[in-house]
């Protein structure tokens, strides 16, 4: 198969993923997935919108694991987007990978949650379906037209409890300290974890410079999160990316910068696809516990992800 994959992109595949999974890794860069769509449980129920999918000539089937997750097969895609439960926001269209990071957050209804890098909203809606619209959810996106998409799927979405913000989260630590109960960070990223091996403009922008450079902007957000999470609180820290110069290093400068202030909690998953966080990347081993966090491997389902829980332990 012809792919536009860059070379060294794949060689650090290889290093990255375990022997036995890469061949489903690289697959799934060219392989069409079912469209994966959550049920908005602030608007409808699962029930109710299965009917009304299956009225539109749709085929809504559940995933066994998450109990507001379906999926409709990638061929009824434009069909499910020009539904009235689509337009009516009874539904998100989102990947399961990313759906991962808010159910390990679990948030209650009645917590002060905040969400650091908030647009498109997905996971922000996510939050706030899991609060029931219950309790306070700050949403933090710095970027304008990113910001107006935002506030428009939050609207759309029936999402009440939403406060958005327009500014740079790397500031947040300073403007909010010790504010919230729990704080997701799905960061900014090199969207490894999106790439198509058969569409050269999914890849035309990533290099190992690119990885650099938002690595630096993923340790400051990181650290603002730290900073803005109440003592006790937890937080969780996730990308759509496979270097570990956006995941395990970033928890390792985390970890070396605030000690033991701050612990990674174990994650428990419902899936199989997920590698434990790498020992070591380059000959320079990581604390131990970063093999607490977890790489969601791509399949024919999902894409990939990275997923760190942390836990604030005492003021900093």
């Amino acid at each position: 198969m012809n792919t536009v994959l860059p070379a060294i992109f794949v060689e650090r595949l290889q290093r990255i993923v375990p022997p036995e999974r890469l061949e489903t890794v690289l697959a799934s860069f060219s392989q069409p997935a079912p469209t994966v769509f959550r049920v908005n449980t602030l608007k409808t129920t699962p029930t109710q919108l299965c009917e009304t999918l299956q009225a539109a000539g749709l085929t809504p089937a559940p995933i066994d694991w998450q109990p507001t997750a379906y999926f409709v097969p990638a061929t009824q895609r434009r069909a499910l987007t020009e539904t009235s439960a689509f337009y009516d926001g009874w539904i998100y269209v989102q990947n399961l990978a990313s759906q991962l990071a808010p159910i390990i957050l679990a948030p209650s209804p009645g917590e002060t949650v905040l969400d650091l890098a908030a647009a498109p909203g997905g996971k922000t809606c996510q939050l706030a379906a899991l609060m029931q619209n219950q309790g306070v959810l700050s949403a933090v996106e710095p970027v304008k037209d990113r910001f107006f998409r935002l506030k428009a799927n939050l609207q759309q979405q029936g999402v009440t409890i939403a406060r958005t913000y327009m500014t740079d989260g790397r500031s947040v630590g300073a403007k909010c300290p010790e504010m919230f109960d729990k704080v997701l960070l799905d960061a900014p990223c090199s969207s490894e974890a999106r790439f198509d091996a058969l569409d050269s403009d999914s890849v035309a922008h990533w290099s190992l410079q690119k990885v650099k450079e938002v690595s630096h902007k993923q340790k400051r957000l990181l650290n603002a999160a730290i900073h803005s999470l109440k003592p006790g609180g937890t937080l969780v820290y996730s990308t759509c990316s496979f270097s570990p110069e956006e995941n395990e290093k970033i928890i390792e400068a985390q970890l070396k910068s605030f000690g033991d202030a701050i612990e990674i909690l174990p994650i428990e998953l419902p899936i199989d696809n997920w590698q434990a966080g790498l020992p070591e990347w380059e000959g320079k081993a990581f604390h131990p516990r970063v093999t607490l966090a977890r790489r969601i491997l791509p399949n024919a389902w999902m894409d990939g992800f990275f997923l760190c829980k942390l836990k604030k332990l005492r003021s900093v």
